[in-house]
């Protein structure tokens, strides 16, 4: 099975390379934000919008951008465009303009192998020259674009996207019901818990106390810079230590199950609850979800949601008697009709389990429902 994958290896650009990707970061946001603002009454098409390149280059306040990459600046509008059919789909928000405060990229949607000098000690850059790389590990695949990056702490990556084969996978037959928590991260049908790490509660006090001195600061000296930056390496910190236990515990997920049953949750419409939204946004589960989706795909693992009204933590999965209403407070409650004593979390794991089995089967009967019609109806086109 082919599938696409991302190498990210950290950059130590000189200083006259920093002032090269500083502009051409410069170049790739203007484009996107000026195509963003050609769409405030209507979206005219990555098309449309690429065809204004030229003129806009033509012109004389905008002419240093000749000086980009023009596959670069086509790419920012792709990215764009991206956007907006995400948000037509309803799987994202309205695009927003991009900050030179925010995390900086491009991407170069066409590598080529002699990039990659220097025995992986030294990228080439178009416009920027050959970079120092740190190869960490090695680069598998066919090359097919390369982000690069700044964070805001001021460190640079060079994320290598390529397709690579990998085998078929095993069958290991497990089966497993995955309840989302705010108190343990994941509660397993098997009766199993993970404790939820808090990454960010630990490191709010220290993150409260650097934020207080940022604001202090005045604003454009060197040393509002400093705090600035201190800042922002916590956050970077936080973000990555969340990043490893994600990929870690969902790795191991997959590797130990042939299906998962989750719920399809709300994440957005739950961080409106601001007593629980610091627990929500700590705990990072859109992030986590999305990992266990892709990996899911790449070693044969069934993913399956189910519908997020399904009374999971109410409904007693042994006689499935459902309560009328069950408060966030109570986490073990017994059940009226049978007796049966219950954990919320584990409970809830099973129902989901057992309810996304059904769902499964489901979808399967109908796909085998409608493919002989489909494949008669093929017939008699040949």
């Amino acid at each position: 099975m082919i599938i696409r994958k991302a190498f990210k290896y950290r950059l130590y650009p000189n200083q006259g390379q920093e002032e090269s990707l500083a502009v051409q970061f410069g170049q790739s946001r203007y484009i996107y934000n000026w195509g963003l603002a050609q769409s405030r009454e209507r979206y005219p098409g990555y098309c449309q919008l690429a065809k204004g390149l030229p003129k806009l280059k033509a012109e004389e306040e905008t002419s240093w951008l000749k000086a980009g990459h023009s596959q670069v600046l086509q790419q920012a509008l792709k990215d764009l465009d991206l956007g907006f059919r995400n948000f037509f789909d309803k799987r994202a928000r309205y695009p927003r303009f991009k900050s030179k405060r925010s995390r900086q990229s491009i991407r170069y949607p066409q590598p080529k192998v002699g990039w990659i000098r220097s025995e992986g000690r030294r990228i080439y850059l178009p416009k920027v020259g050959e970079v120092r790389l740190v190869m960490h590990r090695p680069l598998e695949g066919k090359m097919k674009n390369v982000t690069v990056s700044r964070t805001k702490s001021g460190k640079y990556f060079a994320s290598i996207q390529v397709e690579v084969e990998i085998p078929e996978p095993e069958q290991v037959g497990g089966r497993v019901g995955i309840d989302l928590g705010v108190r343990d991260f994941i509660s397993l049908s098997s009766g199993e818990k993970v404790e939820m790490p808090q990454y960010y509660r630990k490191a709010e006090r220290k993150r409260r106390r650097l934020a207080r001195q940022l604001s202090r600061k005045k604003k454009g000296s060197r040393n509002r810079e400093e705090a600035r930056h201190r800042l922002a390496c916590l956050d970077e910190r936080i973000a990555n230590q969340r990043s490893d236990f994600h990929h870690k515990l969902s790795r191991q997920l997959i590797e130990e199950n042939q299906f998962i049953g989750l719920e399809d949750l709300n994440v957005r419409g739950m961080m409106a609850n601001h007593h629980l939204s610091k627990s929500i946004g700590d705990a990072g589960w859109s992030g986590f979800v999305s990992m266990l989706a892709y990996k899911g795909v790449w070693y044969g693992c069934q993913v399956e949601k189910i519908d997020r009204w399904y009374p999971s933590s109410r409904r007693c999965s042994e006689c499935e008697h459902n309560l009328e209403s069950l408060p966030l407070s109570v986490r073990e409650w017994q059940c009226p009709e049978c007796g049966c004593e219950h954990d919320r979390d584990v409970n809830a794991a099973i129902n989901i389990l057992r309810q996304a089995t059904v769902g499964a089967t489901e979808s399967h009967a109908w796909e085998q429902h409608v493919r002989p019609g489909s494949a008669a109806a093929a017939g008699q086109v040949g």
